[in-house]
């Protein structure tokens, strides 16, 4: 038989040096490949690569030697087998027996999502807000051989994951870490915040047997030490599980970096995975993937990913309601600070300014702009909440910043308002979230990123009102499913406070919110893997709008 190249292994990856046609068709079926100034074609080993090499080889004989054949015969074995199982938990013909069961009966959806773990270890659970990932992550350390574990969550989370645990799985010991360096402790789960990880890094690599990354993508940025501790630990891990209805925030190129810590290498390296789905670099380092939507069923096909709605599981609840509404502002406030933001405006759009310099002075008009925008509209926010609470028992309002905070805590003393923000310790905020679910406060104030894993509010509240708005729509969609959840026995309804004036229209241009929007703002389905719109530079956008604004206003008579 006719060779037509060669096929070699080395260093972790599969060399090709085959004839120029060959090369075409190679580079059509794996469009991660990557070739420089040599004739060489080199492709990550994955057993997702091996199968498709074999296939190649098929087609295309190349000569391989003994030792090459044999671990691209072992690789692709792992795939099929992988695959099979796969097909067979999901399909529900096939369910790991022989574990203890919990002290709570899990749902047959959660056990499907366990056992996907325990067969692939290596699992993103994206499930819809509400459906128990947290449970369904607990149930895979039924299993002794998967002790100790460690689960890494939000500062605000641990109290509640010791809960969960003792409620779910009472044999077993957990303790929350409370120092930020290592001291002697026995448990069976460890329970920590992101910021303590980089402490903890070398004490826990080696001695972790299960990894659990709550709210995985606080891990979506790679250039952080908590990302760096959080995959040196996770490598020596022999099951890795990440939990997030909304993992990717803004760019596809954060998918990468959050499987490369659950599955190392399963996308190939970073260039092959840019090549792979076409994916082009922004400013800030930032990826742009055009393909999110095969990503999203590749991943799914592979078992790296696990996403079902409360449709696909038989536990739907009305939509909620979203509607953006209009209130007045303060132009004072937003004039005390138009001078400031408008120089700042003129040298983020200059290109002679240096490119450090420009982002720190994006930072700074973002921050600016969108506290006087807040400040501005705050009164008016607060008569909002004030008419909803003539007919409804409870409000929960959500924003960014401090100074907004005090307005409305001052504007609606009456009602015994509660803060839920960054500032509060765990302590403080567990009281808060008591005193507004079983207590006399009506408002419940949160920050717009500090309710991930909130539990407990959907009882007591079915108005969800944004005083200040976010770039990022899953921080919207996560603040909503705090509420549209088990337990809920309303319709959610969430407001969207707008002003036509500072950075409001700008913002919600990029949400692109819709008045009156009866559907949800983020579709569940595609939430997860929606691209960032290829406009990125929102805060360029600001600052273009601010200018014109200006120039609008002293032509004005």
């Amino acid at each position: 038989m006719t060779s037509n190249g060669t096929l070699t292994y080395e260093d972790a990856s599969w060399a090709l040096d085959v004839a120029p046609h060959i090369a075409i068709r190679v580079k059509r079926l794996f469009p991660r490949a990557y070739q420089g100034r040599t004739a060489t074609i080199r492709l990550t080993d994955t057993p997702d690569v091996a199968r498709d090499l074999e296939m190649l080889l098929m087609r295309h004989p190349l000569t391989i030697d003994t030792a090459a054949q044999a671990r691209l015969q072992k690789r692709a074995d792992e795939h099929r087998a992988t695959e099979e199982q796969i097909a067979a938990i999901i399909t529900g013909t096939r369910t790991i027996t022989g574990l203890r069961d919990p002290a709570v009966p899990p749902r047959d959806y959660q056990v499907t999502g366990a056992d996907l773990a325990l067969t692939t270890r290596g699992l993103l659970i994206s499930d819809d807000v509400g459906l128990g990932k947290t449970f369904t992550s607990l149930l895979t350390l039924r299993d002794p051989a998967n002790l100790p574990a460690l689960v890494v969550t939000l500062t605000h989370l641990p109290r509640q994951w010791l809960r969960e645990l003792n409620k779910f799985m009472p044999w077993l010991t957990g303790h929350i870490i409370t120092k930020g360096q290592p001291y002697p402790v026995d448990a069976d789960v460890l329970i920590t915040n992101y910021h303590k990880l980089g402490g903890w890094r070398y004490h826990l690599q080696g001695n972790i047997n299960t990894i659990i990354f709550d709210e995985i993508q606080e891990l979506r940025r790679d250039n952080t030490v908590k990302y760096s501790a959080a995959a040196a630990i996770a490598d020596k891990a022999g099951l890795r599980i990440g939990l997030s209805a909304t993992p990717i925030y803004n760019y596809g190129g954060e998918t990468h970096t959050i499987f490369d810590v659950l599955n190392r290498g399963a996308l190939g390296t970073r260039s092959e995975f840019v090549r792979e789905w076409n994916g082009h670099e922004q400013s800030g380092g930032n990826i742009h993937v055009e393909n999110m939507g095969a990503l999203g069923a590749y991943l799914r096909d592979q078992g790296l990913l696990l996403r079902r709605t409360r449709k696909d599981v038989h536990r739907e609840l009305p939509d909620p309601i979203e509607i953006e509404h209009e209130v007045s502002a303060d132009a004072a406030a937003i004039d005390q600070v138009r001078g400031d933001i408008t120089e700042m405006a003129r040298l983020i759009l200059d290109t002679s300014t240096a490119q450090k310099d420009r982002w720190s002075l994006a930072g700074q008009l973002d921050w600016k702009v969108r506290q006087a925008t807040g400040i501005a509209k705050a009164p008016f926010v607060a008569e909002f909440v004030r008419l909803l609470l003539e007919s409804d028992e409870k409000v929960s309002l959500w924003g960014w910043h401090r100074d907004v905070y005090e307005i409305w805590m001052d504007a609606l003393a009456e009602f015994d308002p509660v803060l839920y923000t960054g500032s509060e310790s765990p302590n403080q905020k567990d009281k808060a979230a008591d005193a507004f679910i079983n207590g006399t406060s009506r408002i419940f104030i949160g920050s717009l990123r500090s309710g991930a894993g909130l539990d407990g509010l959907q009882t007591v509240c079915s108005n969800v009102v944004f005083g200040e708005l976010d770039w990022s729509p899953a921080i919207h969609h996560q603040v909503i499913g705090r509420f549209n959840r088990d337990g809920q026995d309303s319709t959610v309804v969430a407001y969207y406070l707008t002003t036509d004036s500072g950075s409001d229209p700008v913002v919600a241009d990029v949400l692109e919110i819709k008045k009156q929007q009866a559907a949800p703002l983020i579709d569940p389905q595609a939430a997860l893997f929606t691209a960032a719109r290829s406009d990125t530079n929102h805060v360029q956008r600001l600052a273009q709008a601010l200018l014109d604004a200006n120039t609008t206003t002293k032509e004005t008579p």
